[in-house]
């Protein structure tokens, strides 16, 4: 489904990624872990084609074809998901506005009729007990005086009603305290089968505790470093990550 080749990126002309490659198959679920300025956030946000970011050199492709000159809503519409890790307030854009709007975008792309408004509010209060979002936060602006935990689950519930085939996940885990943490794993879990991916971008290996990955990969520096399962993770937990600084700066020598 997805295919990082070699993935160069720049920021104001600072080098983050420095030649990523990795290959994320339909049904599996990718956690990426490294420290902070590692370069995590980056490879998610140009996946799924945030601007700020320049790609010096390789390519992402999804299904097969590039996505480097694809705009962020063509790649929305395609079946991409980005969670960030601080999501932002609209005020003045209500969620049930806004979550319609883009479930509409995505179904006419797909070439399939709009919802009416009967059929999406069904499946919005569906979505709503799934995720176990406050109804009345659907009724408000979005994120717009939402606690931490509260704009989590928001994204929870986007993930839910828009049903991506990839979802890019930022320290979506960040600031949760552990309830708060169960529901969003929750809200990941359901997601899994085997015509979607996910790929999980955290410091800590907890929310690993709740949604166990299939790959572990170690970002460090720019670079992939490692790469292992689940048992990666506990590894990290215990050794921190300058066991494998360490190495990946003697094989540069």
């Amino acid at each position: 489904m997805l295919e990082i080749h070699n993935l160069r990126v720049s920021v104001e002309d600072t080098e983050i990624l420095r030649g990523v490659s990795l290959a994320v198959g339909e049904g599996e679920v990718h956690a990426v872990m490294g420290p902070n300025g590692s370069g995590k956030s980056t490879l998610a946000n140009v996946i799924a084609g945030r601007p700020g970011y320049e790609v010096t050199g390789g390519d992402v492709l999804y299904d097969g074809q590039s996505l480097l000159e694809v705009m962020p809503d063509e790649r929305a519409r395609r079946g991409i998901f980005l969670a960030f890790q601080y999501p932002v307030e609209l005020p003045g854009v209500r969620n049930r506005q806004f979550l319609k709007s883009a479930l509409d975008a995505v179904r006419v792309y797909q070439g399939r009729e709009e919802l009416s408004a009967r059929e999406f509010d069904k499946l919005l209060r569906e979505k709503v007990r799934e995720t176990g979002l406050d109804p009345d936060l659907v009724k408000r602006s979005v994120n717009e005086g939402f606690s931490g935990g509260e704009k989590k689950r928001s994204e929870m519930l986007q993930m839910a009603v828009l049903d991506p085939r990839l979802a890019l996940l930022d320290e979506t885990d960040s600031g949760l305290d552990i309830d708060a943490l169960r529901l969003v794993a929750a809200g990941v879990n359901r997601r899994r089968s085997p015509d979607r991916a996910i790929v999980l971008v955290t410091h800590y290996q907890r929310i690993l505790s709740f949604v166990v990955p299939d790959f572990v990969h170690v970002l460090l520096d720019g670079r992939i470093v490692q790469s292992g399962g689940r048992e990666l993770a506990l590894e990290l937990e215990e050794k921190g990550y300058e066991w494998l600084r360490d190495g990946a700066t003697a094989g540069d020598r």
